[in-house]
């Protein structure tokens, strides 16, 4: 049974299954985005984004801890530094698994982590959520909503009209011919 276990084996041996994190990892906030196996990026997902949290934290503590999985120092300087200011106002979920295709070798389905973009108003220092940048001013909406109600109403009674006086025409043009 697999009570309370949370990661992955991944076939791997502990010591190779750490280098291989610690590797993904660095790549992964060196070069923004790195393709690997669903199982991999998941794991890697996790650990990228807790050393985002350390990168945040900024204090000498933190640096330390992410320098024990982060393999180069300058990718530690770059997440202390530039993505640490990019995600200061994110609360987490700094990176996304997008599930891209299946190996062709041995099959094995491949996924692309990424770092997700920071929110458009980050830089100003202010939140900035989506709904405010997608809403629509509210005269507008119910105007517009108001109209199409309308609309459909004078067309759905136009049309039953229709159907009633066809249906008719039809019910009268067989009694003529008789």
């Amino acid at each position: 049974m697999r009570h309370r276990v949370h990661a992955r084996k991944l076939g791997r041996t502990s010591a190779h299954r750490l280098a291989m994190y610690r590797n993904l990892v660095t790549s992964l906030l060196q070069h923004e985005r790195v393709e690997t196996t669903d199982a991999k990026a998941k794991e890697v997902r996790r650990l990228a984004d807790r050393m985002i949290t350390l990168g945040k934290r900024g204090d000498l503590h933190a640096r330390r801890r992410a320098l024990r999985v982060i393999r180069e120092r300058d990718v530690t300087a770059k997440v202390f530094g530039e993505l640490a200011e990019r995600y200061r106002n994110r609360p987490g979920g700094y990176t996304r698994v997008l599930k891209t295709r299946v190996r062709v070798g041995d099959a094995a389905p491949l996924s692309i982590v990424e770092l997700v973009e920071a929110l458009p108003g980050a830089a100003d220092g202010k939140p900035a959520s989506k709904k405010a940048s997608t809403k629509k001013a509210p005269s507008k909406k119910s105007s517009g909503a108001k109209k199409s109600t309308t609309k459909k109403a004078t067309t759905k009674k136009a049309t039953t009209k229709k159907a009633t006086t066809k249906k008719a025409a039809t019910k009268k043009a067989p009694k003529k011919s008789d």
